[in-house]
This record gives C-alpha cells, sequence and structure tokens, in this order.
C-alpha cells in the first residue's frame, strides 16, 4: 500500500498493514552515487567501471560553480559562459522486489534531458527539467544489486522549452529521486507525474459546496479486477466531512478513470490570505475488501473567475492579486538545492509583506512552494517554460503540451494556484507561435475547464495575436528602468484599458534593481565601468511611483513586482557583481530587505509597521537631509540625536522629516504606537565636510 504525498518534490512513503493488504514503501536515493560531469559513452552498462567518478548524494546539481559567472564586455561576452552539456549519475542498489508488486523510479526534477537506465536497460527519457516524472521498473528490477545510470544533459535542444530566459539553468538531478512500491492494483502513477487524484469544487451555494473527485486506477493483474474506490473529505481536525464510493470492474492492463461526486455540509470555504482552511481528499483503493492502496491530495473549498469588468474573483466576489514574482528558488552556493526551511523562509518573506498573491516564474516550482501557498492562503500563477523563443517543429509544441499536462496533473489540486500560464515574452509572432500558444491554451481548458489561463506579454504590439489566446493577458513593463518615466506606467495602463476594454489585463512584471553597495541620492542607473551603478534609493523611487499608480487601477487584474528575491542569472553584469539580477526587494542571502519591500509592507499589511529609509546611505554628503519612514500608522514620532520629539503625519505610507546633521555620527529614531505596542527603528548617519 503506498500513501502517496507529494511534498517540496519528496514522494513520501509510510509502510503500513491493513486488512492483510501487503505493506509497501517509498524508499529515497539520496546517497552512493557517483558522478561525472562529461559525457561517458557505455556508462549504462552494469560492467562499466566507475570508480574514478566523483562520490555525490541527491539531490546534485553541477553547477554550482557557475553560478557567479556573468557576461563581461571585457571578455568580448554578451552573456556569461557556464557548463551547458551532458554528465551521468549511477547508482548501486540493492533490492528484493516483492511478488505481485510494482516498482517505479521517481525522478522529481532532472534538468534539461534524462535518459534512466537501469541493469542496462534504458526506462526511458525525458524532455523537460521542472517537472516530477516516473518510469516503471518493475520488469526490469531485479532481486540483488541493481545499477542506476542516467544521463542528465542542460544544453540548449530546439526540441523542448527552454530555449531561452534570463536565469541559470542548472543542470543534474537537482531533485529527489525515489523508489516506489504500489500493489499491482493502484492509483496510477503514471499520469504526467501526478498523484492519480483530481478533486473539483463544482459549486459552492447555501450551506453546501459540490465536489467531484476523479481516481486514476488502474490494474497490472494478469485478470481482471473488481475494484472498490472510496474517496472521503478530511476535515482540518481529521474527521470525515463527505464520503463516496463505487465499484468498478478494469480490465487486466487497463487504467480507469473513477469519477465520484460528493457534497460537502456546511463547508469552510479557501479564501486566501484571509482564512485558507485546508480539507485533504483521502481515496483509498480496495480489492475483495483488502485495502491495497491509499492517496492523499489538498482540497480547498474555492471558486475562481473573472468579471465582466476584467477583475478576478475568488469565491464570486472580486479579489485582488498583488505580489511579487518569483524565479525558481535557488540560494548562494546551492543552487537550486534548497531545503524545506529555506522555501518555508522565503514564502513567510513574502507574506510578511502582505502579498495577495505570487507569480511563479518561469517554470513549475517545487512542491513545497505549492503547498505552503495553500497553507498560507497565497494565490499563484504558475507556467511553463515557453520564454523569449520558440522552435517551430512539432517536437517543439508537443514538448510544451506534455509539460503543461505535468505541471496541471502535478499542481491542479492545490487551492493556490489560481492561473496557469502559458508562456512569457514571445519575441516573435506568425503562425509557429501561435500555434504553440493555441495548444497550451487547449490542453489548459481540456486538463481544468474550471481553470483560469494568462500569458506574460512583452515586446511586440501590446495587441498582438500572442496575447489573446489566454483568458487573461498580463504585461512586463520597465517604465522608469530600461525606458522612459515610471509615471508613464498609468497613462499607459489606461490607454490599453480604455483600447481593450473587455479584455482583463494585468501587470505581470515591473522592477528596478538595487545594490545594497550602491547608495547615492536616487539617479537611476547608469553605465560604470563594466556594468551599470543600481542605487538602492532608486528602486524605492520606482516603486512608489509604480505602486501610486497601479494601486488605483481597480481594472488591472494583476500587479506582480519584479522580483521577490536577487537571483543568478548568466546574462547579467550589472550592479555590484557579476552574474545576479539584483531586482529583488531582498537579498540573495535573505539577510536585507530592500527598502522598497518595506514600501509595499505599509501598503499591504495589517501588521502595524515602520521602518527608516536609506539606512545603508550612512555617509551623507550634505548636512541637510530628509528622513523618510515607511509606516501603516497615522503619524510617527521623530528625532535627531536625543532631540525633542516631533510628530510626523503619515501621508500615503510616508512620512518625511527634514533636518540638519551635525558633523560626525547623528542618530534619527523613529516611534510609534500601534495595538498597545510600541514600535522603533533607528539609523545612524556620518556627515563629513570636505577637508
Amino acid at each position: 500500500m503506498t500513501i502517496l504525498s507529494l511534498r517540496n518534490g519528496l514522494l513520501a512513503g509510510i509502510a503500513l498493514c491493513a486488512f492483510g493488504a501487503q505493506a509497501a514503501e517509498v524508499t529515497p536515493l539520496r546517497d552512493g552515487w557517483r558522478f561525472v560531469r562529461a559525457d561517458a559513452p557505455g556508462a549504462e552498462a552494469v560492467a562499466f567501471d566507475d570508480k574514478a567518478w566523483a562520490p555525490v548524494s541527491t539531490p546534485h546539481t553541477y553547477n554550482i560553480a557557475d553560478s557567479g559567472v556573468g557576461g563581461t564586455k571585457a571578455r568580448g561576452e554578451p552573456e556569461g559562459v557556464y557548463y551547458r552539456g551532458p554528465a551521468w549519475y549511477r547508482l548501486a542498489l540493492d533490492h528484493a522486489p516483492k511478488p505481485g508488486q510494482r516498482y517505479f523510479l521517481q525522478f522529481d526534477g532532472a534538468a534539461l534531458k534524462a535518459d534512466v537506465y537501469l541493469n542496462g536497460k534504458k526506462l526511458g527519457t525525458h524532455e523537460g527539467g521542472y517537472a516530477a516524472f516516473r518510469f516503471d521498473a518493475t520488469e526490469v528490477l531485479k532481486a540483488g544489486q541493481n545499477v542506476l545510470a542516467v544521463r542528465v544533459d542542460n544544453a540548449r535542444n530546439t526540441r523542448f522549452a527552454p530555449l531561452n530566459g534570463d536565469f541559470f539553468i542548472f543542470g543534474g538531478l537537482y531533485r529527489a529521486v525515489s523508489l516506489v512500491e504500489a500493489s499491482d492494483v493502484h492509483v496510477d502513477l503514471s499520469d504526467w507525474g501526478g498523484p492519480g487524484v483530481y478533486g473539483r469544487t463544482e459549486s459552492i451555494s447555501a450551506g453546501q459546496a459540490k465536489i467531484s473527485a476523479k481516481v486514476l486506477v488502474r490494474n497490472d493483474r494478469a485478470a481482471p479486477a473488481s475494484v472498490q474506490v472510496v474517496t472521503r473529505i478530511v476535515d482540518a481536525k481529521g474527521a470525515t466531512a463527505a464520503q463516496a464510493q463505487a465499484m468498478t470492474r478494469i480490465r487486466a492492463g487497463q487504467s480507469l478513470p473513477v469519477q465520484q461526486a460528493l457534497t460537502l455540509k456546511k463547508p469552510k470555504l479557501w479564501e486566501g490570505r484571509r482564512s485558507p482552511y485546508l480539507y485533504r481528499l483521502k481515496t483509498e483503493v480496495r480489492v475483495d475488501g483488502k485495502l491495497v492502496d491509499t492517496a492523499d491530495v489538498p482540497l480547498g473549498v474555492r471558486t475562481v473567475g473573472l468579471d465582466g469588468e476584467g477583475r478576478f474573483l475568488l469565491n464570486g466576489k472580486p479579489y485582488a492579486l498583488y505580489g511579487a514574482n518569483i524565479q525558481m528558488p535557488t540560494r548562494f552556493g546551492k543552487g537550486p538545492i534548497v531545503s524545506d526551511a529555506e522555501i518555508d523562509e522565503d514564502m513567510k518573506i513574502m507574506a510578511d509583506m502582505g502579498v495577495t498573491a505570487l507569480r511563479l516564474a518561469h517554470m513549475q516550482h517545487p512542491q513545497r512552494v505549492y503547498d505552503e501557498a495553500d497553507r498560507l492562503g497565497l494565490l499563484l500563477t504558475t507556467e511553463v517554460p515557453l520564454i523569449d523563443d520558440h522552435d517551430a517543429s512539432d517536437a517543439f509544441r508537443e514538448n510544451l503540451v506534455q509539460q503543461m499536462r505535468e505541471l496541471i496533473a502535478q499542481n491542479v489540486n492545490h487551492p493556490s494556484v489560481a492561473l496557469w500560464g502559458i508562456g512569457n515574452e514571445l519575441r516573435a509572432s506568425g503562425e509557429a507561435p501561435n500555434r504553440i500558444l493555441a495548444a497550451l491554451q487547449a490542453t489548459a481548458k481540456a486538463m481544468d475547464p474550471k481553470g483560469l489561463t494568462t500569458y506574460a506579454h512583452c515586446c511586440l504590439n501590446d495587441d498582438d495575436p500572442i496575447a489573446q489566446h489566454s483568458d487573461t493577458v498580463s504585461y512586463n513593463r520597465y517604465f522608469g528602468w530600461y525606458w522612459t518615466e515610471a509615471k508613464d506606467i498609468g497613462p499607459w495602463a489606461d490607454a490599453l484599458h480604455a483600447k481593450m476594454p473587455k479584455r482583463p489585463i494585468g501587470v505581470s512584471e515591473y522592477g528596478a534593481g538595487a545594490s545594497i553597495l550602491h547608495q547615492e541620492d536616487p539617479v537611476m542607473r547608469r553605465p560604470v565601468a563594466d556594468g551599470y551603478w543600481h542605487p538602492e534609493q532608486w528602486q524605492t523611487t520606482f516603486h512608489e511611483v509604480h505602486w501610486r499608480e497601479l494601486g488605483k487601477r481597480p481594472y488591472l487584474w494583476s500587479n506582480f513586482i519584479w522580483v521577490g528575491f536577487d537571483f543568478p542569472s548568466f546574462k547579467r553584469n550589472e550592479g555590484d557583481r557579476a552574474g545576479i539580477n539584483d531586482k529583488g526587494l531582498v537579498t540573495e542571502d535573505r539577510k536585507i530587505r530592500k527598502d522598497a519591500y518595506y514600501w509595499y509592507q505599509a501598503n499591504w499589511s495589517d501588521v502595524p509597521m515602520l521602518h527608516i529609509t536609506s539606512r545603508r546611505d550612512v555617509n551623507k554628503r550634505i548636512a541637510h537631509a530628509k528622513v523618510k519612514v515607511f509606516s501603516n500608522q497615522p503619524s510617527v514620532r521623530l528625532r535627531l540625536n536625543g532631540g525633542a520629539w516631533t510628530t510626523v503625519l503619515v501621508e500615503d505610507h510616508a512620512a518625511v522629516w527634514e533636518i540638519d546633521l551635525v558633523k560626525g555620527e547623528n542618530l534619527v529614531e523613529a516611534t510609534t504606537e500601534a495595538g498597545g505596542k510600541t514600535l522603533t527603528d533607528s539609523v545612524r548617519w556620518t556627515y563629513k565636510t570636505n577637508p
């Protein structure tokens, strides 16, 4: 019996025995791997000598040392050069297969292409670096020692996406690998890497909710089987709130969808940040009364939609989606090898800022991200890696359809997932890209008829045909950073809304770079040596202007900052170091929340806060200075160098106080009272006259 719980990319297994059913296990394959960052012809063979290879554990990436590489003009490179090519992993594992059981190798992420061999036999090839996938190893796995060999290749390949992107493509088995054991009658594990169960809120009315469940059951026996499927909705306390059961006969070798309808009385809704109540949908599969398999997926009772004015609806009511983009979680020195705790930290940082939603750019993220979004009540858009470039071949289009199917099968049960993204910033229009987007839209609507889709548009006419396939469209716009002025974002949005009044439009990216080492009175980025000067103050001003424009336009269904956290990008050589995109509101090490972070917290969070800006600009150049404090309170009190307190009104979430610094060190303090608590903040600035 296998209990499936996709969490942080790990397929967790619990050995159980009930009603005489044979226990089953899921075995993480972490240690004992041998690795080489090169092609090694013949390495799939059992007798291949890998003694000279390096010992590694999974998850593992072979691009850690490359993550600080960025393009430099001095080397004549428009983009950084890092290793993109093949590597091999080999693992010897002892196993004792049980009669009547099925065995699957699961990979939670292997970038970008993986060829998997067991005992010298090829189990299959997976193209696409960000979704989980499984291969049936039952007929090849033997008693005693087995040899698993995997060739991984992160080179650009026109057969599959992505072809481009402003980020590192870390190669390797960078998410967990597991051996999964299941009964020979089981919830189907070949459904695009998903759990084989689909739960959906069909309707919500007074006092009840209609829930549908589709359970894919596979019979791998040599004879037909009479199967009972029992599905329960379990509340947060573990009590059964609704139940359905069905009997069906499944032919040998057949996978059959079992449809069930459940009525949930007095449901507690999943209502975003206000109340993210979670049920569980638990399924049992029985043969001749014996429990042979179970599955367990999240269930949030909620609906999503759009109204006639293009606004996003949660449970039939307008719900503003604002927040940040999150690039696939990485950490300096670790790349994508991130822990549950690190993902939880990221999600908490964003939740503390007051976001209602996140855009997961530009590919499928680890399962832990979706789990935490469910728990915190954060709405998500999540997308396939169709980024910038495309290939006109059928193979490329079919691969994207595959990646969309995987994305939906693996994440459709998460109530946090609000929209499926069908692409980002295609740089060319015409027949081929429109065919791709049409195929992705059709796939998403077929797999999730009640779900919504979106597309992040840039670099072509705003109303280009490629922006018309999805249910909504959003735009990547960088007024005040790459072009014109920050204030132009508002008039642009108004003109677009007037041109397409019935089309749901939003903003999927807007942002500005900020190095915490670059401190200066607000000036836009400027060339310096082999890159650009990125003063933190400009990012702050940029975001102040942008949110004052965007926040007063309710017809925008989404507003997503680029980006939540600084992240590695091989194309970049700007700011304070190469190979980093520093448009994050938080530094890559998560130690510093930049001033712009607190601007949004003041606007979005209900938790009382105050923050003095320019705290890193410690060496002041003139005596007369402005103190700016972000707060969500009506007023703050300020003082300089222990003098008298001055009360300053907070206007549009900012209080400004002009002071004259003395020579040497100056202490600026701020305080306010909220909810019976005293909030304080302080900075130390030094003013030195020219010698």
